[in-house]
């Protein structure tokens, strides 16, 4: 027992005196550095990125902790293969045939790694180019839905069925923002051919004027609901064309809200709102071939 405690003490007491408290150090000191520089990058994109006239506060809030999200995961992870190569270092790894290998090695993959660059590097310019957001609901090609997350490689969207989509950078080809500075109410309703088209648009703008006023959806709508053209003579009906402006992602809300107003509006106010119709007529055959049945 005292052999073992003697080699003990001569061998692993002085490594740990020496190696382990510097790997006690390192670790500590990648602690620190990267509290310091989360807290940093958040400071400076705050004070850096500036909002342009025609975007929202609530826009530029995402702007930047999209941004701060992306630059401390970017630090974190050099931080953390920093960290690594050192403290392996004071293990007695030896780090230089590790590099050499790695880059033999990236040598290697370097056909399958370029998909992985070309998906950096896309998604480094959509990001300062401030294509969209987290929180921002987006097209990207076929698939849209809420932006949940967003990193160098790909970006993390759940659709309306709750279904979570991963599309890397460098697939998208293009990208639709619903959430940039305002939203659309586009709405088509169609009357019947005997209304009156001057009454129907003074019912339809009162209505929107009376939605647009009330307390529950004022803060949310821009542009007040109106009549904007007869939008088509339809086979069935005379498509008139509503427009209005919300906040982003209140345009579906508000536009629900305006369907069933406008329902109640138009029964109130005899407008019918017709279904499609199929008018047949009945040939009645000659008498002669009625006899020689």
């Amino acid at each position: 027992m005292s052999e073992i405690w003697k080699e003990y003490s001569e061998q692993f007491l002085p490594w740990l005196m020496t190696h382990g408290i510097r790997i006690v150090g390192i670790l500590i000191g990648a602690y620190v550095i990267n509290m310091v520089l989360r807290r940093s990058i958040d400071k400076i994109v705050r004070l850096s990125v500036k909002r342009d006239q025609y975007e929202s506060a609530e826009g530029e809030r995402k702007r930047e902790d999209t941004l701060i999200r992306i630059f401390t995961w970017t630090t974190g992870i050099v931080i953390l293969l920093v960290t690594v190569m050192m403290v392996l270092q004071q293990l007695g790894v030896p780090i230089g045939p590790m590099l050499a290998g790695a880059g033999i090695v990236g040598l290697a993959v370097g056909f399958g790694g370029q998909y992985l660059i070309r998906d950096i590097i896309t998604g480094f310019f959509m990001i300062m180019e401030n294509q969209y957001r987290i929180g921002d609901i987006v097209i990207l090609d076929s698939t849209s839905g809420l932006v949940e997350d967003i990193s160098l490689r790909m970006t993390t969207l759940r659709d309306i069925n709750g279904t979570v989509h991963h599309v890397p950078h460098g697939d998208i080809r293009r990208v639709s923002n619903q959430s940039k500075m305002f939203a659309r109410i586009n709405l088509n309703v169609g009357v019947a051919y005997h209304s009156n088209l001057d009454h129907v648009i003074k019912v339809m703008n009162d209505t929107g004027m009376t939605l647009a006023e009330d307390p529950q959806y004022a803060d949310f709508i821009i542009k007040p609901p109106q009549f904007l053209r007869v939008d088509d003579l339809g086979d069935s009906a005379i498509i008139m064309k509503i427009v209005g402006d919300t906040v982003p992602h209140k345009q579906w809300e508000i536009t629900g809200e305006l369907r069933k107003r406008l329902k109640n509006a138009f029964d109130q106010n005899g407008i019918e709102i017709p279904f499609p119709q199929r008018v047949v007529h009945h040939v009645k055959p000659p008498d002669d071939k009625v006899e020689n049945r």
